[in-house]
């Protein structure tokens, strides 16, 4: 019975503390709307985004990863390819956005930086993601609030190459494109019934954002542990 607890103890602080390590940094680069108002670039940054991140590395290969990311969302007609949306001179600022994610980051080389040695490899994360905003709608060709909020739900696509550039650093470059279950983030879509003639663009395709920069984060935790028997 003794051997058995011991046994189930040691199973659990391999489990733990295998591969474990911690990072916690910032995150810092630029952000664009893809929606039915500004530039039809996919990867077109036109704002600060700020942010943080922490991550819990399981394995060599996979971590959970949470981050928590400010900035202020902006689309200009003018800067659109689309002769249409030029003409039309729609602007578009939203001043409060923020954006919690998590997830799960998965390199496509073992990521150990137990090792002592400069490593790096490309990584895919995805997960889930919900961003606060302000509501807001067009009359008159001028952009108006709502005096209201909302919760955007999406799916974070991301694809970045990290590398250590320390013992306790990690320096990674990133592109995170957001699938958005929502047609609200550029003011084409207001939430009032009493709006809804103010709607316009392709009501039938929700928004996207996107968030391009850098990371840096500092890492720590035991190195790993196993029992043996």
């Amino acid at each position: 019975m003794r051997y058995s607890i011991l046994l189930l103890i040691c199973i659990l602080f391999s489990q733990i503390s295998s591969s474990q390590i911690y990072e916690v940094g910032i995150f810092a680069g630029g952000s664009n709307l893809i929606s039915d108002v500004g530039s039809t670039k996919y990867v077109n940054p036109n704002q600060l985004a700020l942010g943080g991140i922490l991550k819990w590395n399981r394995s060599p290969r996979h971590a959970w990863r949470v981050s928590l990311i400010y900035s202020e969302l902006e689309a200009l007609d003018s800067k659109s390819d689309d002769p249409r949306r030029k003409e039309r001179g729609y602007s578009y600022t939203n001043n409060s956005f923020i954006e919690l994610s998590a997830g799960m980051e998965f390199t496509f080389i073992d990521f150990d930086m137990h090792n002592g040695e400069t490593i790096s490899t490309p990584y895919l994360y995805s997960g889930i993601s919900v961003a606060y905003h302000d509501n807001y709608y067009f009359r008159n060709g001028i952009q108006r609030s709502e005096s209201t909020s909302s919760y955007a739900y999406g799916i974070p696509l991301v694809v970045g190459f990290k590398m250590t550039i320390s013992d306790h650093l990690v320096l990674a470059a990133e592109i995170g494109a957001r699938y958005t279950f929502s047609d609200e983030l550029d003011g084409s879509f207001p939430d009032s019934k009493e709006l809804i003639d103010f709607r316009f663009g392709n009501l039938n395709n929700n928004d996207w954002y996107t968030f391009t920069g850098l990371t840096l984060t500092y890492t720590f935790g035991r190195r790993p542990c196993y029992c043996n028997f």
